[in-house]
Order: C-alpha cells, then structure tokens, then sequence
C-alpha cells in the first residue's frame, strides 16, 4: 500500500527556506490581487529608428574592445539627471555580461564633454585607451522623450552602432537597457538580459505591517529588474505567497498560494490584474511548485491528489492533467529542460532528497546528484545544457552545476551563509539565487563560473527568485 504523505511533511524534506510553508501558514484574508497604485504598466520598449552602421569594434589581439560610456548629452528640453542615469546605467549593463573591458566612469573627467552626438573629441579618448566610445543626446518634449546613441571607433572615427529611440520619461532606465541589449546583439552577437526581470517572495510587507494582524507571518511576490532597481508587489493577500516563476512571455507568474488555507497553484496575468486557478486544488488536495514549460503552454507542478507528492504536468488553463511520476517517495520541485523534452526533479526514493531527470512522457528516472542533500534544481537554457542546484556543504547549502553532457559538477559559492533556490538567466550565463551572507535571507546573482556576485535586495527577507525569459 502506498504511504499517504501530508504536505507538510513533503515540506520538511526541503532546505530552510522551504520550511517556512508549514511553519508561517496564514489565513486567507480577501484583498486585491494586484494594488492599482503598483501595478506596473505593460512592458513597453522604446520605439526606435532602424540602425544606421553595422560596423563591429574590436580591441587589441586576445583582448576585448576598451569602451567608455560619458553621460549622455542633455539636448533641448533634456533633464541634465535624466542623461546622466541612461549613462550610468548603460555602462552597468555593458559590465555585467563582461564582453567589453569598460573604462571606469571616474577616469573621464579629463576628456572634454561632447558639444553634440557628432563632434565628440576621439583624439582625447584614444590617450585614455579607448576602442570606442558610446556617444548619446537626450531632448524631452513633455512626457516624452527622444534618445539618439552613437558608438565610435576611436581609431577611425567610423560610427559603428547608431540609433534613435524615443517613448516616455517615466523610466530611463528602459533606454539604456534597450541599447545594451541590441549593442550586445550587435556587437557581440549575445542575447543580453538588461531588460530581464526578477521575480522573488519577500516578507517585507509583514514587517510593515507588524501589529496590525494576529498572524504577522506572511509573504508576497514582488518584481525588480535584474539588477534590483524597480521593486513592486503584485500581490496583496496577506497570506504566504511563495515560489514565483515567470512564463515564457514575461507576462504571467506562477507561484505557490495559502490565500485559501492550503497550497494551491496560482496565475497572476500582472499586466491584466486577473487571476487564474488552473490546478483547482481543495481543502484535501494541495498543489505546489509550479514550472512553465519552455512554450509556455503546459506547467509542472507537485500535487497529492493521488495521496502522495507526485509530479504533474497540465495545460496551462489546467486540462490536460497527467500523473509524471509513480513512486511511494516524495517528488518535487520541477524543471524543464530547455527542449521539454525531460524534467528535473527532487525526490527522497534513496533516503535522502537528490536530483533526478525523468522524461517528460513519463518513465524510469535517473540520479545525477551525489550530494548528502540536494534540492531545488533549475535547468539552464541553450546554449548551455547545466542542471543548477542547492546541496548540503556543512550546516548550509551552497550552490553547484551539474553538465548533462560531460557529468562533470562544480561549485560557485563556498560556505559564505546558506546559498539556496538558483535560477538560471535567460542566456544561461547568470544565476540568482538567496543567501544569508549578509544576515538576512537577501537575492543575489552570480556568473555561472562563480565570478560578479551582486546583492539585489536589501529590504525584509527575501526568497527563491525566478529570472524571467
């Protein structure tokens, strides 16, 4: 007979930011699903004239091209901060992919200032080392705004990336995460995640609100840009809202619900502000861990409908619903692999929890953790085709890869807090992922060979972030 696992026991086999579904399970109270003061406006990228110059700069042999980025020229009507944000962070874009070696802001005050887009003075920014230098005006007419950007070759003077944008002066930032991403695609031929976003459960707004509940546990999803900038809530429940994963377009997340008392599945349309229940569980059936398949049209979720945690795949509007796995252990956590063509899993079948891949048809599935402990694994897209994972080092857990291909492991964090819940970046070149170095459980990202740490939150605790795709 098979054994019947309750939730919260599923629960307990999972790392210490797991524990918190049993330990902070709150009454659902009724409220908005979305606060009309935050809801963010659809994502709309600035309309742009096609580019001019098709022109690729290059360094010396072996190194990459030495790029400067001043700030951008206030032109008639330009806000002086306005320019000297899409400058500032237009160079931080540029840094984190590391194609570029980027000439530090701090050494340009030297250089004369560019009187216009064209009549830029190279010679001097040759005798500072530069390949090229990125070149932009900014004119504003009321609520909108036009940015021109010109990269020159240093050497020869030829403009090798040129472009027109113009949209709102709501967020400059989006103009300058625009033409780092098309820079890169230019350029470099990469896709860049400047204009990704991450997704994250936060208990900032218990702390808040601390006082004013009889049950002060609770967490809400939020939403930043990958670099942190821009943080909103995009759920108001005042209950545990947990494991946000974003579709394939950007313009839905998944994640774990208790507003009804029990874990169930639910689907914020964030720029609609409807929501869906596409796993309808009940007082008796509960639903967690939600992963969207690579087109978006199916998800992967952890269900004990049949009496015993087990994966299941469903239709995005929840038709479609089939069994996955078959074991008396306890299966979760998926992940696709970037095809769809297999899944990922955690499962306790040897005793303790270790990461295995199972056909997305169903089937035999195989180990590939040797860990003492190992949770929450997050398969990287193409090109790269690495399993990401949590395992047990000492009295935490840090982050390793795993390559399908080679077999080969290795590990990015070594020991500095708890490292938990990876999430690969869209290009497979990041992760995020929490840890408790700082004190507090906070959101980091990380290069895949472990290089660039960064903290992306600094307020409450917050916990296993998605990137969107």
């Amino acid at each position: 007979m098979r054994r019947r696992v309750p939730v919260l026991a599923a629960v307990l086999l999972l790392p210490m930011t797991w524990l918190t579904i049993s330990a902070e399970r709150s009454a659902e109270r009724p409220g908005p699903q979305t606060p009309p003061s935050q809801t963010p406006p659809p994502a709309q990228q600035p309309a742009q004239q096609p580019s001019e110059f098709e022109l690729v700069i290059s360094g010396e042999p072996g190194s990459p091209p030495r790029i400067a980025v001043p700030d951008f020229i206030a032109g008639a009507g330009g806000d002086r901060d306005m320019a000297r944000t899409i400058g500032q962070v237009l160079w931080d874009d540029l840094a984190f992919e590391r194609e570029f070696y980027m000439i530090p802001r701090d050494t340009y005050a030297s250089i004369p200032a560019a009187r216009s887009i064209t009549d830029v003075p190279l010679d001097r920014w040759r005798e500072l080392g530069a390949d090229a230098v990125v070149i932009g005006s900014v004119r504003q007419a009321g609520a909108g705004v036009t940015v021109q950007v010109r990269v020159f070759n240093a050497r020869t003077g030829q403009s090798a990336f040129g472009k027109e944008y113009s949209g709102s002066a709501g967020n400059p930032r989006l103009f300058a995460h625009t033409i780092a991403d098309e820079l890169h695609q230019q350029q470099r031929g990469l896709r860049g995640v400047a204009r990704t976003r991450l997704a994250f459960s936060s208990d900032r707004d218990g702390q808040r609100l601390a006082g004013a509940f009889a049950n002060r546990q609770l967490k809400e999803i939020y939403i930043a840009d990958y670099d942190g900038a821009n943080q909103r809530r995009i759920t108001v429940t005042k209950a545990l809202n947990l494991f946000p994963v974003w579709s394939a377009d950007g313009r839905a997340i998944a994640f774990t619900s208790y507003r009804r008392g029990a874990p169930d599945v639910f689907i914020s349309n964030i720029y609609q502000g409807t929501l869906e229940n596409p796993a309808r569980g009940t007082e008796r059936v509960h639903n967690w861990l939600a992963a969207w398949s690579p087109d978006g049209r199916r998800l992967a979720f952890t269900s004990n409908r049949d009496g015993n945690a087990e994966l299941y795949v469903m239709n995005r509007d929840g038709s479609g619903l089939r069994r996955l796995t078959n074991h008396p252990a306890i299966d979760t956590t998926p992940t696709w692999s970037p095809g769809g063509t297999e899944l990922a899993f955690t499962s306790d079948r040897t005793g303790s929890p270790q990461i295995y891949v199972v056909s997305a048809d169903g089937g035999a599935a195989r180990r590939i953790s040797i860990d003492s402990y190992a949770d929450r694994p997050t398969w990287s897209p193409a090109p790269f085709n690495e399993i990401a994972y949590a395992a047990r080092t000492g009295r935490g857990y840090d982050i390793k890869i795993y390559d399908v291909a080679g077999g080969e492991r290795r590990q990015i964090t070594f020991s500095e807090g708890s490292n938990e819940s990876p999430a690969f970046a869209p290009n497979g070149r990041h992760l995020a992922f929490m840890s408790t170095r700082s004190g507090r459980s906070q959101i980091y990202t990380i290069a895949r060979d472990g290089r660039d740490l960064r903290q992306v939150t600094r307020t409450g605790n917050n916990f296993t972030p998605d990137w969107s795709k």
